[in-house]
C-alpha cells in the first residue's frame, strides 16, 4: 500500500478498489491482475498462520496452485480451530427457495446489516463468490441438509427476509472445517503444505519493508523457531476474548494481530464488537467462557419476557417458571417492535432490545439478566420430531449445560401446551474490526496479508448471522489465491531469505526479551485473575452501552491494569519447555493493548452504529443514531512505537455508489 502525505500530514489510504461499476469490479480485477507462472510458483514460499476456515482453505488452495505453504496452528490438529464452533449456517445467494434472493440482495442486506459502515466493493465481491463456496463444499462432501426433492435446504437468519442460509443441523462450522481439512490434508500428502501444529506465532520478521517470515514458539518444547517466506498470511480469528467472558474458545487470542499492528499494520474499526443475542446466561463469577446458542434457533424460537413486572419478579425469585405464564401475559417484544422482521432482526438490534427489557426489570432468571427463547408455538405447529431434526444437537447442548430440556412439555393452560423455554442473554461473540486490509487483502505492511475474522473488511459495524463462515471461505478459496499473486508476481526472481539474516536475529532476541520479562516479574496475581479484571472493565465500560465518561474511565483503568500486569503477574513453572501459563500471559499482554484500542476507537466515534452503541447518540425509541456527515469512514489506528502511547487515528473515507445510505429500518 502506498501512502501520500496531505498538507495536514494525514496519510491518504489507498484501498486499491478497482474502477468501474461495483458489480464488475472483481471481474475486471481478475482480468487485469498479474499472475505467477507454474514454474515460478514452485520457487515461492507462503506462510499461513491459522487453520480455521480462512487459514485452512487458503493453505489448501495455495498448495493446489503450486506454492510451497507453511501452515501453523496453536491446536494439536487443524480440526480443532474455533471455526468448528460455528453452528447455524453459511449464507449464499443461490435462491433455491425462489423467494426473491440474488447476489445484489445479499450484498444489500450485508451492507445494511453492517449499518452502512463497510466497503461496498468488498461486500459485493463477498456476495458474488458466495455461490461458488457452496459448490466447492458440496464437492468436498459437506453434508448440507437437503429438501425432499434433493435440493439443498435453506433457513433464515437475522437481517434478511429471504432464506439463504445453508446448514448441516447445528454443526455447520464443524462440517465445513472438515471439508477444508480434507483439502488441506491432500496438499500435506502431496508435499505442498507443511503443517506445524502446536506452534504460536510471536512476531513477524520485516526485511526491507516487507514481511518475509515469522518467529514462532513451539508450544511443546518452549523453543523459539524461525521461518522464512516470500509472504505472510494471518488468519488467526478475532479479539473477543479481550472481554474474558465470551463465546470464543479459551485459546482464541489477538497476539498475531497485535504483532502485525506493532510492525505498522493499521488496526481498523476496533470498536465494532458484536454482542450475540442468544447466549446461555452467565451463572456465576467462576466461568471461563460462555456458550452460544445458534442464531438459527430464532427461525422457530420466539423471544419474550413477561408483560407484568410482578411475573418477572416471581420468575427471578424462582416461585414461577416460564411455562406457568400464559400466552396473553407474554411480551414478544421483537415481534412488537419490529413487525417486518420480528425475531429475525440483526444481532445488534436483538441484543440491545434484550438489554433494554432486562434493564427495565423484566429479566427472567435469578440475576435478572436473561430473556426467554421459546419453542412452544413451533412444537405445537410442526411437532417435536421436526423441531428436533432442525435443532436437536442444540437442544441437547442446552440440556447438558442447564439440565433443562427445551423440548419437554412443561404445562398446559386452557388447552394450550407450553414447553420449557431456553434462557438467553447477549454476550461478546464476533469482532467486526480487525487488521486493516486493502481490496487485495494486503495490510499496510507489504507482503503481509490478513484473511477471515482477523481482518476488518466485510461486515461494517455489525455482522449478519451466517456470514462469518462465508467470509472465511471466500477469502481463503476465492479471493486471496488471486490477489496474493498480484503481489508475488514481483518476487518470482527473488531469492529465499536465510533465517540467519540479522532481521531474524533481532526479531527472535526481542521476543526472548519480552518472554524473559514476563516470566521474571514474580508477582502475586495469576494470569486469569488479571484477565478477568480486564474483562470486567471492558464489559462494564466498553460493552453493550458506552458513554464518553465510561470510556474515559475505562482508559484510565486499563492503564492501571497494564501496570498491574507489568509489576504483579505471576507465572509458575519454568520458562523452558511447555508452560501454558506463560503462553496465556503473553496473550494477556496483547489483550490489554487491544482493550485500549477498542476504547480509543469507541471514544473517538461520537455516534451509534451497529455493535457500537454510544448512549448519548440514540433516537427517542432507543435505536442507534448514526452521524454520516462526520463518521462515514473506516477508523484506522496507527501504532506509535510503544504500547504506552496513544495510537494515531487515520481515516479511510467510505464511498457508496450502488446503495443509498439511510437509517436502518426493520419495522416495515
Amino acid at each position: 500500500m502506498e501512502l501520500e502525505k496531505t498538507t495536514a500530514a494525514q496519510p491518504v489510504i489507498d484501498s486499491k478498489i478497482p474502477e468501474g461499476p461495483v458489480a464488475e469490479k472483481w471481474t475486471n480485477y481478475k482480468a487485469h491482475q498479474r499472475l505467477v507462472n507454474p514454474a515460478n510458483k514452485r520457487k515461492l514460499d507462503i506462510i499461513v498462520v491459522g487453520t480455521g476456515l480462512a487459514g485452512a482453505s487458503a493453505a489448501a488452495t495455495l498448495g493446489e496452485l503450486g506454492f510451497n505453504v507453511l501452515n501453523f496452528c496453536i491446536q494439536d490438529s487443524p480440526r480443532r480451530a474455533h471455526s468448528i464452533a460455528a453452528q447455524g449456517g453459511i449464507n449464499a445467494a443461490k435462491n433455491y427457495q425462489n423467494d426473491g434472493d440474488s447476489v445484489y440482495r445479499l450484498f444489500y442486506d450485508t451492507v445494511k446489516g453492517g449499518d452502512y459502515r463497510s466497503r461496498e466493493a468488498n461486500v459485493y465481491r463477498l456476495a458474488e463468490v458466495s455461490n461458488n463456496i457452496i459448490d466447492q463444499c458440496v464437492a468436498q462432501g459437506v453434508p448440507f441438509a437437503r429438501e425432499y426433492g434433493g435440493l439443498l435446504a435453506n433457513r433464515s437468519f437475522g437481517g434478511a427476509q429471504v432464506s439463504r442460509t445453508f446448514y448441516a443441523k447445528g454443526q455447520t462450522g464443524q462440517q465445513l472445517l472438515l471439508g477444508a481439512y480434507s483439502s488441506l490434508n491432500r496438499q500435506i500428502h502431496m508435499g505442498k503444505v507443511k503443517m506445524y501444529t502446536r506452534y504460536e506465532m510471536h512476531d513477524i520478521v520485516i526485511v526491507n519493508g516487507r514481511a518475509r517470515g515469522i518467529i514462532a514458539k513451539n508450544l511443546i518444547t518452549g523453543k523459539l523457531e524461525r521461518f522464512s517466506a516470500h509472504a505472510v498470511v494471518i488468519a488467526t480469528g478475532g479479539y473477543g476474548n479481550t472481554y474474558f467472558l465470551s463465546t470464543n474458545a479459551m485459546a482464541c487470542n489477538c497476539s498475531a494481530a497485535m504483532a502485525a499492528y506493532r510492525h505498522g499494520a493499521y488496526f481498523a474499526n476496533p470498536a465494532y464488537v458484536q454482542i450475540h443475542p442468544t447466549c446461555i446466561p452467565r451463572h456465576g463469577d467462576k466461568q471461563s467462557k460462555l456458550t452460544l446458542m445458534s442464531e438459527s434457533l430464532r427461525n422457530d424460537g420466539r423471544i419474550w419476557v413477561p408483560k407484568k413486572i410482578e411475573d418477572a419478579k416471581a420468575l427471578q425469585e424462582g416461585s414461577k417458571k416460564g411455562s406457568d405464564i400464559p400466552e396473553e401475559d407474554r411480551d414478544y417484544y421483537l415481534e412488537r417492535r419490529y413487525p417486518a422482521f420480528g425475531n429475525l432482526v440483526p444481532r445488534d438490534v436483538a441484543s440491545r432490545a434484550a438489554k433494554e427489557r432486562c434493564d427495565k426489570g423484566y429479566g427472567v432468571n435469578n440475576t435478572g439478566q436473561a430473556v426467554f427463547l421459546d419453542f412452544s408455538e413451533a412444537i405445537n405447529r410442526l411437532g417435536i420430531d421436526v423441531v428436533r431434526q432442525r435443532y436437536g444437537n442444540l437442544f441437547d447442548m442446552y440440556e447438558e449445560i442447564t439440565d433443562v430440556n427445551p423440548g419437554e412439555l412443561a404445562n398446559e393452560i386452557n388447552g394450550v401446551k407450553y414447553y420449557n423455554p431456553m434462557m438467553i442473554y447477549p454476550a461478546i461473540h464476533y469482532t467486526m474490526g480487525g487488521i486493516w486490509v486493502d481490496y487485495e487483502l494486503q495490510t499496510s505492511v507489504k507482503g503481509l496479508f490478513a484473511i477471515g475474522e482477523c481482518n476488518f473488511s466485510d461486515h461494517g459495524a455489525n455482522r449478519l448471522g451466517a456470514s462469518a463462515l462465508m467470509q472465511g471461505l471466500a477469502d481463503g478459496y476465492f479471493v486471496l489465491p488471486y490477489t496474493i499473486q498480484n503481489y508475488l508476481a514481483d518476487q518470482s526472481l527473488w531469492p529465499r531469505i536465510s533465517t540467519d539474516a540479522p532481521e531474524f536475529d533481532k526479531a527472535e532476541q526481542d521476543v526472548k526479551a519480552d518472554l524473559d520479562h514476563i516470566f521474571n516479574i514474580h508477582g502475586n496475581r495469576s494470569v486469569d485473575s488479571i484477565h478477568r479484571e480486564l474483562g470486567n472493565i471492558m464489559w462494564e465500560y466498553v460493552g453493550m452501552g458506552r458513554t464518553k465518561e465510561g470510556l474515559e474511565t475505562a482508559l484510565k483503568k486499563l492503564k492501571e491494569i497494564r501496570k498491574e500486569f507489568d509489576t504483579n503477574v505471576f507465572v509458575p513453572g519454568t520458562e523452558e519447555g511447555m508452560n501454558n501459563e506463560l503462553d496465556k500471559a503473553w496473550r494477556l499482554r496483547d489483550f490489554i493493548t487491544m482493550g485500549e484500542l477498542i476504547a480509543y476507537d469507541a471514544l473517538s466515534r461520537n455516534e451509534s452504529c451497529g455493535g457500537h452503541f454510544r448512549e448519548e447518540y440514540q433516537t427517542e425509541e432507543g435505536e442507534a443514531k448514526r452521524d454520516d456527515k462526520n463518521y462515514f469512514y473506516v477508523s484506522c489506528w496507527k501504532y506509535e512505537g510503544s504500547d504506552e502511547k496513544a495510537p494515531t487515528l487515520i481515516k479511510e473515507p467510505l464511498h457508496y455508489e450502488a446503495i443509498k445510505v439511510q437509517t436502518r429500518n426493520y419495522k416495515n
